[in-house]
């Protein structure tokens, strides 16, 4: 059975960095990722304007049960096809990602604390605590240099939608981590103390496989 590690923590927190540091740490083959945010729903139905308009950061706004439902098939064992979320059109992509079963696998985003279906599945929950004002630079910095997003919109964003979610969902879900790690990727006791666990559960895989014939 793989070791899901569910990190969770406001936008721009480093959640995404812990994930990637943690990936990075482990046999390529061991571990899988999956992001929460490819899984938002698409909408095609739209206009672009209207799409722009979603609150993307309200639960209802992610598949999550697709999440949860190919979360549970790679503990089974078996391979999915996970979604690819283009965010300069807000809609999903034709093509698919496609995810193998492996030792380790680390889910992140926002909400990923906040969803039952989705805690009750990770072995260890993490969620990553960062001073509010650091996280905002971080976001505005992200949007601009990865999603063509302007300043203006990214403000109009923040104060609509993404700092009303934060207070009602994301700080809320911190009370399910298992482990907090202030100021995110730079806190590296905190990553070296999950790093510790996990290779100790790597090894302890390894060791319970019957010798090969």
């Amino acid at each position: 059975m793989p070791f899901v590690i569910g990190i969770a923590g406001g936008t721009g927190s480093g959640k995404t960095t812990i994930a990637r540091r943690i990936a990075a740490s482990v046999p390529a083959e061991s571990v899988s990722t999956l992001e929460h945010d490819s899984y938002y729903r698409d909408r095609p139905d739209l206009t672009y304007e209207e799409r722009c308009a979603l609150n993307f950061d309200h639960p209802e706004s992610l598949e999550t049960p697709l999440l949860a439902q190919q979360l549970e098939a790679l503990r089974a064992g078996d391979r999915v096809d996970a979604p690819i979320y283009d965010f300069k059109t807000h809609t999903r992509k034709d093509e698919s990602r496609r995810v193998l079963p492996t030792p380790v696998i680390v889910v992140e985003g926002i909400l990923v604390l906040a969803e039952s279906s989705l805690r009750e599945l990770f072995d260890i929950k993490i969620f990553v605590d960062t001073d509010a004002d650091i996280r905002v630079f971080r976001r505005i910095r992200r949007d601009i240099e990865q999603r063509g997003r302007d300043f203006a919109s990214i403000r109009e964003q923040y104060y609509r939608t993404v700092r009303p979610m934060h207070l009602r969902f994301v700080e809320p879900s911190k009370r399910w981590a298992d482990i907090i790690i202030p100021e995110g990727g730079d806190n590296r006791v905190a990553l070296d103390l999950v790093l510790t666990k996990l290779r100790s559960v790597l090894r302890s895989s390894t060791s319970s496989l019957p010798p090969a014939p």
